[in-house]
């Protein structure tokens, strides 16, 4: 790898890749999360265990949001866990449209609002964010 790659590792979501410390030379872990007791409890347990592993960079997107009351229970989880909320992803029924068609749901629907929702985070995040870089390398 050189210096301006970048790898992103999609895990299944299970805190064993914190525990056997598999990820500890990440630069930045994205937990994503639902608006479900267990989801959130996941993400609420996989935060310090990545905070002990030393990672610099640690934030969630809360994914399948339907309603208000939804966005407003993982924003209150993560600002109570101290997790920072890159993205809030609406439910999209192409996401699983595309799923079922074997494609990325960037190729099936690029104007769909789970796209944009992940679009505008993380745009936003690596326009201020020191050490993260977009079009140049970085170290997300």
């Amino acid at each position: 790898m050189r210096p301006d790659d970048v790898t992103i590792l999609d895990t299944e979501a299970s805190i064993e890749h914190m525990t056997r410390g598999t990820v500890k030379t990440s630069d930045a872990v994205i937990l994503v999360t639902e608006p479900y007791f267990r989801s959130l409890e996941t993400t609420g347990r996989l935060a310090p265990l990545a905070r002990e592993l030393g990672i610099p960079h640690i934030w969630a997107v809360a994914n399948k949001v339907r309603t208000t009351a939804d966005e407003a229970a993982i924003r209150e989880y993560c600002e109570r866990h101290n997790i920072e909320l890159l993205a809030v992803v609406p439910f999209d029924t192409r996401v699983t449209e595309a799923d079922n068609a074997g494609v990325a749901v960037l190729d099936h629907a690029p104007d769909g609002p789970a796209v944009a929702a992940l679009a505008t985070g993380l745009e936003q995040r690596l326009s201020v964010q020191p050490g993260l870089q977009q079009n140049g390398g970085g170290t997300l």
